[in-house]
């Protein structure tokens, strides 16, 4: 009896693997879109040797096209147990110059415990969340603090406190929302001096239920995009909270970010895809566009043959470029668009 138990795991093992292998296939990676390609640019960023590059969980585009990419150093997301209470001694937020991938700036040391989320708005205000610290703040373009919500270390889920908050989105009237996040399943919308407002969401599958929202992002007409990470998928809602539509698809992983390109009025996508929720299969980036259809995607599948990464974060500048943030292999890549036509 134990035998056939042992053959029947074996099995079953080997199917999952089977499983994972083939839905990783390259043959998923084609959309509608047979013109438009990616292409990885090579030699960016150009980093110091004496910087010690953490996850970069966050990347975030100024106003002048400059990348700013929050990032974890030295410090690990602890597998068990409760979050470390010391705050990183190095800098965390590096700016880097879209063309050379050099450092303009940096700044963040001595402030935060677990770097998330960043996003930059119209003003160039920079906005981050720390899951350790249980808050979201906002910096000006230089590193001076200009705002901060929730209670150092101090979880919970009324209109005060936050639970591993994950990303901010801000609107063009200053109102901003907030992903909560690991320990909450729901999205706050707050006024642009911080007054909350209203929020919504509920831990489950259906609509407007979510399993750590994890990424967000507006398009030009307020509507609200959220990376649902462990349902797969995006949902989309208006400024309101009410629910319009989902992106969801049996080929995607576990949808970690998105970022709305108003230039082209496209959603772009990053998922990661995992064998048993242990060894890491790779990320696509998911172009799709305004009804949901997928345009075109690479990365595991498709049409690219880079390193398998895992995709935290994504973000497009201007002109087009793809940024992302790999904590697989702790590495920021950039992906210029180019066209078989």
């Amino acid at each position: 009896m134990l035998l056939k138990k042992i053959i029947y795991l074996i099995i079953s093992l080997f199917a999952l693997f089977v499983a994972a292998y083939l839905f990783q296939d390259k043959k998923i990676g084609k959309g509608k879109d047979n013109f438009t390609r990616y292409e990885l640019v090579k030699e960016w960023p150009q980093l110091p040797d004496s910087l010690i590059l953490g996850n970069p969980t966050g990347i975030g585009i100024d106003t002048n096209q400059n990348v700013f990419i929050f990032h974890r150093g030295n410090r690990k997301w602890p597998l068990i147990g409760a979050m470390p209470e010391s705050k990183i001694n190095s800098t965390t937020i590096i700016l880097l110059d879209r063309q050379s991938g050099k450092i303009i700036n940096s700044w963040g040391a001595g402030i935060f415990i677990m770097p998330h989320g960043v996003t930059v708005d119209k003003n160039n205000n920079v906005w981050v969340t720390d899951v350790g610290l249980n808050q979201v703040f906002k910096f000006n373009h230089d590193g001076n603090l200009l705002m901060t919500l929730g209670i150092t270390k101090v979880d919970g889920n009324d209109s005060s406190y936050f639970d591993r908050p994950t990303d901010v989105a801000i609107a063009d009237d200053g109102s901003f929302y907030v992903s909560d996040g690991y320990g909450n399943s729901r999205i706050i919308k707050f006024s642009a001096d911080g007054k909350y407002l209203f929020e919504w969401g509920k831990k489950g599958r259906g609509e407007a239920e979510f399993n750590i929202p994890h990424g967000l992002d507006l398009d030009e007409k307020g509507n609200v995009y959220v990376a649902d990470r462990e349902n797969d998928r995006v949902q989309v809602f208006d400024s309101s909270g009410q629910f319009l539509k989902q992106f969801s698809n049996k080929n995607f992983g576990n949808i970690c970010s998105v970022v709305f390109d108003k230039r082209n009025k496209k959603l772009i996508a990053v998922d990661d895809v995992t064998f048993l929720k242990i060894k890491h299969r790779g990320s696509d980036i998911i172009i799709f566009d305004s009804t949901g259809n997928i345009q075109t995607r690479f990365g595991r599948s498709g049409f690219y043959d880079g390193p398998i990464s895992w995709y935290h974060d994504v973000a497009i500048d201007d002109k087009g470029n793809i940024y992302t943030g790999d904590i697989h292999g702790n590495r920021i890549q950039k992906f210029k668009e180019i066209s078989t036509r």
